[in-house]
This record gives C-alpha cells, structure tokens and sequence, in this order.
C-alpha cells in the first residue's frame, strides 16, 4: 500500500495528536509510583511494573500513545523522513502543552504561545526548504 503525501501529512498529524495528547495523561496517572520503595532493584522494578500495569487509567494511555507509535513506523515506510521526524516531534510538543493545558496542570501564556509560533515557523521552514529540493 503506497501513500500519497497528503495521507504521510494526515497519520503524521495524528500520531502527534495521539503522543501529545497522552503525554500529560501519562505523568498524571503514574503519580504515586515513585513512592514505592523495595529492597532490590528487580523487587522495585516488579512493584512498579505491577502499580502501573493495573492502573487502567495509565494502561490506556499507554496504549494509545504505542499505537501512535505503531502508526509512526508505518507511515514511516512511505513518508520523506527528513520531513516526517521534526514535524511529528515538533506537533507533539504543541500538543503535549495543549493538552497539559486542559488539564489544568499548567496554564498557557503568551511566551508559550510565542514558542509555538516559532515551532511552527521553524517546521514551514523545513517543509519550504524539502520542497525547494525536491523542484530543483
């Protein structure tokens, strides 16, 4: 199955909402796992493994965020990889403080906003620039 570029574009934009978006869900659901203390490292790897494993909450989130990871390395197979890397971190950092800011964990202001419209210049510039290459 080949994709059209547009298509590359679309699964990359939803991988960095699906990373972005459980990125803050993530932290907010393994809140209590540093309080747990073991004797032995493979004790304390089992404790937590086990805290977060049946935290249902965590898990989902887990697991959306690895299927955004499986689309990743699909959509990678057929998409312009020095484009598709820097797009889908880049959105998914946007997103990431999108979503945090839902949450409430943190509000937004004009400076974020301002890094934002950096993030996003900086990602026009390299799609301007992939596209010059490839014409010439």
């Amino acid at each position: 199955m080949t994709l059209t570029k547009s298509d590359d574009a679309f699964w990359l934009l939803v991988v960095a909402v699906l990373w972005g978006a459980t990125n803050p869900l993530l932290k907010q659901y393994s809140q209590g796992v540093e309080k747990i203390k073991c004797v032995g490292s493979v004790a304390q790897f089992f404790s937590e493994f086990t805290f977060l494993f049946f935290n249902w909450q965590y898990l989902l989130s887990f697991l959306t965020n690895q299927m955004g990871s499986v689309i990743y390395y699909i959509t990678l197979a057929s998409a312009e990889l020095t484009l598709a890397v820097p797009i889908t971190n880049s959105l998914t950092l946007i997103f990431t403080s999108l979503s945090a800011s839902v949450l409430g964990e943190r509000n937004l202001t004009w400076k974020t906003g301002f890094g934002m419209l950096f993030i996003m210049s900086g990602v026009l510039l390299c799609v301007m620039s992939k596209g010059d290459t490839l014409a010439s």
